[in-house]
């Protein structure tokens, strides 16, 4: 959607400035409070808790990744890059070469594979999509991809290890836009449409999170699309030599569809969505899946509470999900069958984006006006699978 009516470019109502008693009040754990329901009485006892923290920044911040409980990036708006290395006590705005700053660049995702190594995704039309890459924890950074086709508009990447990596952009003139690199960023060669499905028109993908495209294993990658009559998910499990297309029962429009996908592993998928133009709108917006993404289940009774634009698996924890959006989150600890609302306190609301430490269930969330926060989910009592 490489028009600035592309989500990419909205602006949902701005949160609540924190400050002075307000700060310091966040600045202690605070308990989520969970919705009615009686389905939820299982997961009472799941003491989850959110820990605000100071960006020192006031861009929205739609990047983040954690490498490690001491080491995470974010990235978002103005030419924002930040940097914790004490596991977000401290944040550092890192200072970027002028080539990433004479422009205004809009850091929609960030991918780290390490404490030092770290891609960086810019989106906007033409060549204000770029991919660059640091291997020195910032201090330096090379550009990788510069689009320059005017029509291009890159949203989203991801990656199965350090070397081998996805970017999605919207289509163009009918054609899917994946790029993909096996050495690093080295080089970046667009997939060819001979094993790609042909585009819906005016199909794309919603750079809100940078979480529309996932991966498990080392082979497997899913793509959430949206467009105006239908959203689809694109699946490859040779690492883009082939892929198949599937038609997903979540609502699309010019500004629904699905905004997030993951998979725990090659089987069991979630993905989420809604109408970001009205967030508070829960209607067809989480689907799961159990065969790998070939047939997806739509949950209608105890589903999402509002629009989500990000969901994630909680690493250890074979059926506990967490979705998160600008106005509220939802857990669901049933493989993603029932879910139930949890209240942060006033005046947080939301976050853009979530990313866990890997194999923990300490995450870190981001969002508008630099909003920034350390969350831990202690000892979480799932349902057993059957």
């Amino acid at each position: 959607m490489n028009t600035f009516e592309h989500p990419a470019y909205s602006r949902p109502e701005p949160l609540p400035t924190c400050t002075g008693t307000v700060m310091k009040l966040l600045l202690l754990p605070v308990f989520f409070a969970l919705g009615p329901g009686a389905w939820a009485d299982p997961i009472q006892s799941w003491q989850p808790h959110w820990q605000a923290q100071d960006s020192h920044v006031t861009a929205r911040l739609r990047g983040i990744s954690a490498t490690s409980d001491n080491v995470v990036w974010s990235s978002g708006s103005d030419n924002t890059v930040l940097r914790s290395a004490d596991g977000g006590h401290t944040w550092q705005r890192l200072t970027l070469p002028a080539e990433m700053t004479n422009d205004p660049l809009d850091f929609r995702d960030i991918d780290a594979v390490d404490a030092n190594t770290a891609y960086l995704l810019a989106i906007g039309p033409g060549s204000a999509s770029r991919i660059y890459k640091t291997s020195d924890a910032g201090k330096t950074w090379t550009r990788q991809y510069l689009n320059a086709d005017p029509k291009g508009f890159l949203d989203s990447m991801t990656f199965w290890d350090a070397t081998h990596g996805l970017v999605i952009g919207d289509a163009i003139d009918g054609h899917l836009q994946i790029l993909a690199t096996e050495d690093g960023g080295l080089t970046w060669n667009r997939i060819d449409d001979s094993v790609l499905p042909a585009a819906l028109p005016n199909e794309g993908a919603f750079s809100a999170s940078g979480s529309n495209i996932a991966v498990a294993g080392d082979q497997d990658a899913w793509i959430g699309m949206g467009a105006i009559t239908r959203s689809r998910l694109l699946h490859t499990a040779d690492r883009g030599k082939t892929w198949t297309v599937t038609d997903t029962p979540l609502a699309t429009s010019e500004s629904a569809g699905i905004f997030s996908v993951a998979f725990r592993d090659t089987l069991h998928g979630v993905i989420v969505g809604g109408d970001y133009k009205q967030e508070n709108l829960a209607v067809n917006n989480v689907a799961i899946t159990s065969d790998g993404g070939k047939t997806w289940q739509l949950v209608t009774q105890h589903g999402l509470s509002g629009y989500r634009s990000v969901v994630k698996y909680l690493p250890g924890n074979r059926t506990a999900w967490v979705a998160i959006g600008p106005r509220g989150a939802d857990v669901s600890i049933d493989d993603g069958n029932n879910w139930a609302p949890v209240t942060l306190p006033s005046p947080l609301s939301g976050f853009d984006t979530l990313s866990f430490v890997p194999g923990q269930n300490t995450g870190y969330a981001s969002g508008d006006r630099g909003s920034m926060a350390r969350l831990n989910f202690g000892q979480v009592q799932a349902k057993p699978e059957r």
